[in-house]
């Protein structure tokens, strides 16, 4: 009876921290960490300080955790994606898997584009604990550097690094500008319709502008 009774307590216990977590990611991605507070949070989860102080230690550490999950979630999803990408793929086709988690939570709505919101929040000043998800970047990295080398053979590797990044930072304003809040509710194909033909634009460029 001890025993069960240890494991009742712990899985109330994890319930409270997923809880925790889902609310404070919600509340991140509408208002950014500098907009979230203590008691928003343990209103919204039903839980209380203690509860933060006990699994969190602090608010700071529930807002990085939440937003360290965040960036996992999008990471699985991206990584997914591009693993599957088949040797010949076409810069859009390179497009559609790098975008794909946006394009499904802006076509799904709710807490996954809160996901994708989150991780926006955050890009520009990452916690330190996104140091441990580097395998996960330089995986994605390594699968679009792969389509991109064969595409692009005359451009040097940190020149389509650099495309790469603006692409990212192009998918991540999505989730916060007022042309994400456009996009959200519609089907994945439409939002590709218009997303990737920019997209894989972003990564052909053109090396030799007209008038230099």
């Amino acid at each position: 009876m001890a025993a069960k009774n240890v494991d009742l307590r712990r899985e109330a216990g994890r319930r409270t921290r997923d809880q925790l977590l889902t609310v404070a990611m919600d509340l991140l991605a509408e208002r950014g960490p500098e907009g979230v507070t203590l008691r928003e949070i343990t209103e919204a989860a039903g839980a209380n300080v203690a509860a933060v102080s006990y699994h969190f230690g602090s608010l700071k550490v529930l807002c990085e955790t939440a937003a360290e999950h965040a960036l996992e979630r999008y990471l699985d999803a991206q990584q997914q994606a591009m693993s599957a990408l088949a040797p010949g793929s076409t810069l859009l086709e390179l497009a559609a898997a790098f975008a794909r988690p946006m394009v499904d939570a802006l076509s799904a709505g709710g807490h996954d584009l809160a996901v994708m919101r989150t991780v926006a929040r955050f890009g520009a000043d990452p916690p330190e604990g996104w140091n441990r998800l580097d395998d996960k970047f330089d995986e994605t990295r390594a699968d679009a550097m792969r389509v991109l080398a064969r595409h692009l053979p005359g451009i040097e590797e940190p020149d389509l690094v650099f495309r790469l990044r603006c692409a990212a930072g192009m998918i991540n304003w999505l989730a916060l500008a007022p042309i994400g809040a456009e996009l959200a509710g519609r089907s994945a194909e439409q939002i590709e319709r218009q997303l990737l033909p920019v997209l894989a634009g972003a990564l052909r460029g053109d090396p030799t502008p007209p008038g230099l």
